[in-house]
């Protein structure tokens, strides 16, 4: 893996050639690095990116994750010669490794991630792409980015969790129109489906979402995380078991909080009269 730094000191990430890591003012660029096969993802990708993932978690110099990829494609999917013909050949054990360490990246370490992640998606996103794209918090896309799960063109269905993953974000009607005919969509689409968050014309692509990654990195970082998670494990409770777990979830982050960020922003709002909800952050430092 090649690391560039335009604005921290350099310090090696794990990895090799497969994830490309750039640093710049709290932001980690993470591109999936094989262009000659549209950033098709292999075994070999999967278990470098878990390496770079577990690195930049506890990596001062980061503060946000934007995952990306390498030219012309965000990613074309699964490398189906690397990921099917060739492990037909591995023993159970063997293959179940390398099935586990891309569902490791993919969703488990994506999806509970400590840090905020974005996916900026920039060309094509195909089948077992689309798991690490919604995995990730937040997405914006190039207006002329291409999405599809053409599963159902090669004989197969969109399994690991991809359509586990799609029903999370996009509604019945038309996660099955395109499961069932195998269409491409553009990135306009995918933000009216909620697929993303945004669409933007491909030259505006990076400049949006370094906006979006600067407006995370003002956050309260404990505290982000601590909604995160709460959002996840909410969205699967009932409303009762939820109102007791946000409540606990609540005490729990203003107990832990480094930042002091509640008493904080009580402060300033009440006694000073310096800070006004929904306007900004509070005053942090």
């Amino acid at each position: 893996m090649t690391n560039t730094t335009t604005a921290d000191s350099a310090k090696p990430i794990p990895g090799g050639t497969l994830v490309l890591v750039e640093f710049d003012k709290g932001i980690a660029w993470v591109s999936m690095n094989r262009p000659e096969k549209r950033n098709a993802i292999s075994p070999a990708l999967a278990f470098e990116m878990i390496e770079v993932l577990d690195a930049l978690e506890i990596d001062d110099r980061c503060s946000v994750v934007v995952l990306t990829g390498s030219g012309e494609s965000w990613s074309a999917g699964m490398d189906l010669k690397e990921y099917f013909r060739a492990t037909d050949k591995l023993s159970y054990d063997e293959r179940m490794r390398v099935y586990r360490a891309n569902g490791t990246w993919q969703w488990k370490m994506l999806r509970n991630y400590g840090k905020p992640t974005i996916a900026m998606v920039n060309g094509w996103c195909f089948g077992g792409a689309f798991t690490p794209m919604i995995a990730c918090d937040l997405a914006i896309a190039s207006d002329d980015a291409i999405f599809g799960l053409s599963e159902i063109n090669w004989g197969i269905i969109p399994a690991g969790v991809v359509t586990k993953a799609v029903a999370g974000v996009i509604n019945q009607r038309d996660s099955l129109y395109y499961i069932m005919t195998g269409e491409s969509f553009n990135g306009v689409r995918a933000a009216e489906m909620g697929l993303v968050n945004q669409s933007v014309p491909a030259d505006k692509l990076r400049e949006r979402t370094e906006a979006l990654a600067r407006t995370l990195i003002a956050k309260n970082p404990f505290v982000l995380r601590q909604a995160k998670a709460a959002y996840h494990m909410a969205r699967e409770m009932s409303w009762e078991t939820a109102a007791e777990y946000l409540t606990a979830k609540a005490d729990q982050t203003r107990a832990l909080d480094p930042e002091r960020g509640q008493d904080k922003g009580m402060a300033q709002f009440i006694d000073d009269k310096a800070y006004r909800p929904g306007l900004g952050e509070y005053k942090r430092g």
